[in-house]
């Protein structure tokens, strides 16, 4: 071969090295489900897993929206690293299980991470989900029995003493046994503690296992949670399990004769599939003793367990007003919490605040701590005062014996300072009393400076005017609402009220017509403007008005005769003219408009005299 071919050789070979190299260290983000038609009740899981060279710069997981779905679990993590050739690759995967809530076909979207500054993203994954029956909602356990699982994967409850006294501590450890794979157990059902204060001890968001032995058989254990419980009441209690959703990861087992299962099912695939199992602890039950009633002290108020008692003051020579701290402090193991300090008996001339109280609980094994309890004093009398002894008692269950611890007696010498102050009334302490709130004032029983003034003449004649006049105004208007009532409820009392006036109406018609020379036109208003008077001041119908009527009901109301003969003459002169104009002047017509307005005006006056 020669020299120029040899080159071109080594470099296609180096070439397809490097491309090679560069693809076993591509990054990648992929997603994949163990399905995609599942039915309606399935469960399944959903992966995401990036590969490359350095997973541990892999940040910042996104999911995608799992519309249409419920997350039972996840997302699950799970890493895993190879060296081939001594080249360093490796995974890691986030797992979700997932329920369809509906039937169709639905897409879980794309997932995304970040490594080395770039994002990546999934593929979307179309799942089409069928219609199912209830009874592929049963769980799959992948081929294993439930008492297979439950040899495998199992909680123990353990409580460090059945039998105690009534308060004191037990602690209760609830360990997670499993020889399988299993993923993050979901909390489905927590222990009641029903008779027992409980305080959860060392809280742990992680579940680290170890190796340990439960029954002469090796296991990987974990203890997933620790309680101190302290009996609120004597008898037999009990602890209710407590109960996980425990995702098991489980080799699928061959279901048949399968060719491709057979194939698959070989130790090189490894096929592996999570079931749901679900866990659940024992039952503890306690025998809780009462305290001996023997020898309690008078102090004794419930404490149980080992305390200590210390008390302090800050001062013991102070001026009058100035405040004095008194510290009670009691530290030990036992339930902290419940304890109760005694409370100091202050001499007289003492002022005494509300404390404050301060707990440090260790919750790590045996609950202990300390409770501080602060007082703040202060002395409002000169002179050699004493705090006396203040006693505190508990019941030590390990000695099984009452225990009493008495605090000194504190001297204080207290002198006379600035500023006044007055004793308060026997029988009360100051502190006793409370400003309840500030709308509260004494009542004045000297002098006020107020005197009763001798005139009224603060009330002036309008004051009188515009209290009297809506009065009238009222009895005005009221009058002529009723009035205006009665006027329109009697159509004849109206037209009889109305009478004079539609007759000035019809005689400026007239007067109208006179003025332009229309003779028989204003003969016919004329006319019409007494007619019409009649007609309405003495109630006849239209229908049924005639001269000789309107005469008769005028003689009916004795109305003068001579009146009454006029009134014919100017209807007769009106009727005649009305229909023989001719030979008609302005001069006779002014004055028989003239006649005719004063006879309405005397026929009318002399019917409201007779009225």
């Amino acid at each position: 071969m020669k020299p120029v071919k040899k080159i071109s050789l080594f470099l296609v070979v180096l070439f397809l090295l490097n491309g090679i190299f560069h693809y076993s260290n591509a990054q990648e983000f992929n997603s994949s489900v163990d399905r995609t038609t599942v039915g309606q009740y399935d469960r399944f899981q959903v992966y995401f897993t990036f590969s490359g060279s350095d997973v541990n710069g892999v940040k910042d997981f996104r999911p995608p929206n799992f519309s249409g779905f419920r997350i039972l679990s996840g997302p699950n993590q799970s890493t895993s690293m190879q060296i081939i050739n001594g080249k360093v690759s490796g995974s890691l995967s986030f797992v979700y299980i997932l329920q369809p809530s509906g039937i169709g076909d639905y897409t879980i979207g794309s997932a995304s991470v970040e490594f080395g500054g770039k994002t990546y993203r999934t593929n979307p994954i179309n799942i089409k989900v069928e219609k199912g029956t209830p009874q592929q909602q049963q769980q799959s356990t992948g081929g294993y029995s439930e008492e297979e699982l439950a040899k495998n994967v199992f909680i123990v409850a353990e409580s460090n003493k059945n039998r105690v006294y009534l308060g004191e501590q037990l602690t209760v450890t609830y360990k997670l046994y499993t020889k399988l794979n299993i993923s993050s157990p979901q909390i489905t059902k927590l222990p009641q503690y029903q008779g027992f204060w409980a305080v959860e001890i060392d809280p742990s968001q992680t579940i680290a296992f170890d190796v340990g032995m439960y029954k002469g058989e090796r296991y990987r254990v974990a203890t997933i949670k620790k309680v101190a419980l302290f009996p609120t009441k004597t008898g037999q209690l009990n602890v209710t399990p407590f109960e996980l959703n425990i995702p098991v990861i489980v080799k699928k087992k061959k279901t048949g004769n399968d060719v491709f299962d057979e194939f698959f099912n070989d130790s090189f695939f490894g096929r592996t599939e999570t079931v749901e199992y679900q866990a659940k602890s024992n039952t503890l039950r306690v025998e809780v003793d009462p305290l001996p009633a023997a020898g309690v002290p008078a102090s004794f108020n419930g404490a149980v367990g080992n305390f200590n008692f210390k008390t302090e003051i800050d001062k013991d020579k102070v001026v009058t007003n100035e405040s004095i701290t008194l510290r009670l402090t009691l530290s030990g193991s036992g339930n902290i919490q419940l304890l109760k300090a005694p409370e100091p008996q202050l001499p007289a001339g003492f002022e005494k605040y509300d404390p404050k109280v301060y707990d440090n609980v260790n919750k790590s094994g045996v609950v202990s701590g300390q409770k501080i309890v602060e007082y703040l004093i202060v002395p409002r009398i000169q002179g050699d005062k004493e705090i006396p002894s203040m006693e505190f008692s508990f019941f030590n269950p390990s000695a099984r014996k009452y225990v009493t611890l008495n605090s000194p007696v504190f001297k204080i010498n207290v002198v006379k300072g600035e500023g006044q102050y007055e004793p308060v009334a026997s029988n009360y302490a100051k502190e006793d009393v409370r400003l309840l709130s500030e709308d509260i004032r004494f009542i004045k029983t000297g002098d006020s400076g107020l005197e009763r003034r001798q005139d009224n003449s603060a009330l002036k004649p309008w004051f009188w005017i515009s209290l009297i006049l809506p009065v009238f105004g009222l009895i005005i208007a009221v009058g002529y609402r009723k009035r205006q009532e009665k006027l329109y409820g009697n159509i004849q009392l109206m037209k009889y009220q109305k009478a004079e006036k539609a007759a000035r109406l019809r005689l400026k018609i007239s007067k109208k017509a006179l003025d332009e020379n229309k003779i028989s036109e204003f003969y016919m208003e004329l006319s019409q403007a007494l007619y019409g008077y009649l007609e309405d001041k003495l109630g006849i119908q239209k229908s049924e008005f005639t001269l000789e009527t309107a005469l008769e009901k005028l003689k009916s109301k004795l109305v003068d005769y001579n009146l009454i003969d006029r009134v014919k003459s100017v209807a007769e002169k009106c009727e005649f003219v009305r229909f023989a104009p001719q030979g008609e002047t302005s001069t006779s017509a002014s004055e028989i408009y003239n006649s005719t307005v004063k006879l309405i005006v005397e026929v009318d006056s002399a019917l409201e005299k007779k009225k």
